[in-house]
């Protein structure tokens, strides 16, 4: 199986600017894609294949001069760009996405793909194309003399850092012959029906401090370019952005940097002891988020608790183990139903937290009781 590992870079200042450079040039690419295939559909064209589009850049770098720019990068990452583009073309004309947007130099993720065949690691640095070899922040994370895909250099704001894929045996696991329903939500992350709770995060006292720290410096941020408001004379608002400014903001981005970060090490503890029983089936609740979202009281908790990434973590997890993972059909009624005898209840309020069944009389807290149906859910 393919396993993917995520490592921290520590370039100098020079390898830094190569770096933002390589992804402007990838951003640059993208663009260029996306305004060829735009230009082509207004004029009634089809779809112009990722291949075409290679060729032409490729006779743009050779004949025009203004393109002669691009011979300082690697055309891997111009290739990669490209293939990117139309592949966001081909999932929109299929129905699986929006359409694809240009992407911004302020608010687009620099990032940018290097060639496998190129790309080298040592236990201590990682070589990239037209930039070198760049320090890495662990000592023997990535395995040397393999196999790798799918490279990509991102930057979240603050780092640089590198993800790969490499082969690795898949291990034979015994599991025993237990179901394992789990219920997740708001006021816990997730419940299981063998009795453990796993509580929300957000609710943390350091979580709490972190986001209360957050407030204030936007807070802060807010008021100092309300100071710096210049009103021009054709009535337009022009903000200056001063060095201060671009502190807090560096400052604001290290601590969302920080909570995302603390809800992502959580998420990995928590799928880890969720498959520690070795269960042969797990059973998850399949909830509408985007439809959740639209609840303007709790849709800031449900983005919080990034309960689409939990179960794509349970998943890969489930098929890394052999373990069979189900998602149990949206209108099945986990909570409305009573595990004892069967009986769906005609309407559950949010703020009902204790499961009272009027036809056995059975109490329960209506979680545990959710997950219970989920482990019995039909195969």
């Amino acid at each position: 199986m393919i396993r993917s590992i995520k490592v921290r870079l520590e370039p100098n200042n020079k390898q830094r600017t190569k770096l933002f450079r390589s992804a402007g040039v990838a951003r640059w690419a993208y663009n260029w894609t996306l305004e060829q295939q735009e230009n082509n559909k207004k004029s009634g064209g089809k779809f112009i294949k990722d291949g075409d589009l290679r060729k032409k850049l490729t006779a743009l770098k050779q004949n025009d001069p203004n393109y002669k720019w691009l011979y300082n990068y690697s055309n891997n990452i111009t290739k990669q760009a490209i293939k990117d583009a139309c592949k966001a073309y081909k999932d929109f004309f299929k129905g699986k996405t929006k359409k694809p947007r240009f992407k911004s130099k302020k608010r687009s993720k620099p990032s940018f793909y290097q060639d496998t065949e190129k790309i080298k690691f040592s236990d201590t640095h990682m070589y990239i194309e037209k930039v070198g070899w760049v320090r890495l922040s662990e000592r023997g994370k990535i395995p040397t003399n393999t196999k790798y895909y799918n490279p990509r250099i991102t930057f979240d704001g603050v780092h640089w850092y590198v993800s790969v894929g490499y082969d690795v045996p898949k291990p034979s696991v015994a599991l025993n012959s237990h179901t394992l329903g789990i219920d997740v939500g708001i006021k816990d992350l997730a419940v299981c029906s063998d009795g453990r709770v796993f509580p929300n995060i957000n609710k943390t006292t350091e979580i709490k401090k972190l986001e209360k720290r957050l407030r204030r410096l936007q807070r802060k941020c807010s008021r100092k370019y309300e100071m710096n408001k210049i009103q021009e004379k054709g009535g337009a608002v022009r903000y200056v952005k001063t060095r201060n400014i671009t502190k807090l903001e560096r400052q604001m981005q290290k601590i969302q940097i920080r909570l995302e970060h603390k809800r992502m090490d959580y998420e990995n503890q928590v799928v880890n002891e969720l498959v520690r029983t070795k269960p042969s089936r797990i059973v998850m609740e399949h909830l509408n988020i985007r439809g959740m979202m639209k609840n303007r009281h709790l849709s800031k908790a449900i983005q919080q608790q990034r309960l689409y990434t939990l179960k794509q973590k349970i998943k890969h997890k489930c098929e890394w183990l052999g373990i069979e993972f189900v998602e149990a059909d949206r209108w099945y009624p986990s909570t409305k139903m009573c595990h004892s005898c069967g009986h769906i209840q005609p309407k559950i309020k949010l703020s009902d937290r204790v499961f009272r069944c009027d036809h056995c009389g059975m109490e329960m807290d209506r979680d545990l009781n959710a997950s219970i149906n989920l482990s019995t859910y039909p195969a």
